[in-house]
């Protein structure tokens, strides 16, 4: 009997390995753009997973106070999270001082809140706008670790590198001639942009849609506005 050099080959299963992700990015874009005496804060209602659209009207910006709005993106279920702890301590606040918080010590408490949680951060890049105490509208950018910014204009969510863009040049006068990059728009001019934004956007961006909430901070407090984008 002669035997074969080489052993036998037994064929065996391909075992895979599921690494399971704690966060999920369900689409949709925030902006926000601060004026003179005013700020405006944009965000579209879609909640995507992957090619899937898991509910067509799923808010990412939320009332803080009757003079500060939150827009979050990227995590759905983070940016609630997010934004019940805020309230919650925004809450206590009024009740210990017997005054609703100032947009300046919301932005502050937010970037302590997510640092609080660098080491198992809310998977979200949220936008704080409101009215400072002197009448001024302000913007804060943030990163997940808290890290903050004071800024005319920003966008974030998965239609950002499309946003962006279009708010440094129509907003920061960003590569135009002879242009006063210090202006700041009216409400009127700042209104058109975001609609124009959000509108174009839906156009390129499959996350981005369905429907567009607008809502105006200024001295008397804060007006929201739905209006329709594209469903498909």
């Amino acid at each position: 009997m002669q035997f074969s050099e080489r052993p036998m080959e037994v064929p065996t299963e391909a075992h895979g390995h599921n690494h399971w992700n704690p966060y999920v990015d369900t689409g949709g874009t925030s902006l926000a753009i601060a004026g003179e005496d005013f700020v405006l804060v944009a965000s579209d209602t879609r909640q995507s997973d992957g090619y899937n659209i898991n509910t067509r009207y799923d808010s990412k910006a939320f009332e803080l106070s009757n003079k500060t709005v939150l827009a979050l993106s990227m995590c759905s279920a983070d940016g609630k999270r997010l934004y019940e702890v805020l309230e919650q301590r925004a809450q206590l606040y009024f009740h210990k001082h017997d005054k609703p918080i100032g947009t300046e010590a919301l932005a502050q408490l937010l970037s302590n809140t997510l640092y609080s949680r660098r080491m198992f951060p809310y998977y979200v890049f949220p936008i704080l706008a409101g009215i400072t105490a002197d009448g001024k509208g302000v913007a804060y950018s943030y990163d997940a670790l808290g890290n903050m910014k004071d800024v005319t204009h920003i966008a974030y969510g998965s239609a950002s590198a499309l946003v962006q863009p279009f708010l440094d040049n129509q907003v920061g006068f960003a590569n135009q001639r002879n242009a006063d990059p210090n202006r700041r728009l009216t409400r009127d001019q700042a209104m058109r942009v975001a609609i124009d934004a959000f509108t174009g956007s839906t156009e390129r961006d499959i996350y981005t849609g369905d429907w567009l909430e607008l809502f105006i901070i200024d001295a008397n407090g804060v007006h929201k506005e739905v209006r329709e984008l594209k469903h498909d």
